[in-house]
């Protein structure tokens, strides 16, 4: 016959142990690479995927101030490939701290072979100072 210990006499056991090996630190860590992977942060133009690195580039975005204090953002996508491709793109604006304020729905744009399109952006309100154009292959 095999002989083990209750349940409840070695739990508390393995709890203080559980909990005095995590104990050796001192306090909170700073953040590790904090500055890489975050070009949302600064970037006006971010791929989100492998497939929209391998497939689209912008040759140009076009900003300008509305007379009612909105950003107007025109993005130009390119089609990289020799075959039609189907993109999801919107923008985040954000304030002159790089927070967002505003936030388009995702929309669907069809590049034919090697083709240039434009796709417009306007910001809700005059909050928005800087943008940010996001691609991503559709799902």
């Amino acid at each position: 016959m095999k002989s083990s210990l209750p349940l409840a006499l070695v739990f508390p056991f393995a709890l203080t142990a559980a909990l005095l090996s995590g104990c050796g630190g001192g306090g909170a860590y700073a953040p590790v690479n904090a500055t890489q992977y975050n070009q949302e942060t600064t970037a006006k133009f971010v791929l989100l995927d492998a497939g929209a690195q391998r497939s689209v580039t912008s040759p140009g975005i076009q900003e300008k101030r509305l007379a009612d204090g909105r950003l107007e953002v025109v993005a130009n996508l390119r089609n990289r490939e020799n075959r039609r491709i189907e993109v999801q793109v919107n923008c985040v604006f954000k304030d002159e701290q790089h927070f967002p304020v505003d936030e388009t729905p995702f929309q669907v744009v069809i590049l034919t072979e090697n083709a240039t399109e434009g796709v417009k952006f306007t910001s809700m309100n005059d909050k928005a100072k800087d943008y940010t154009v996001r691609v991503r292959q559709s799902r």
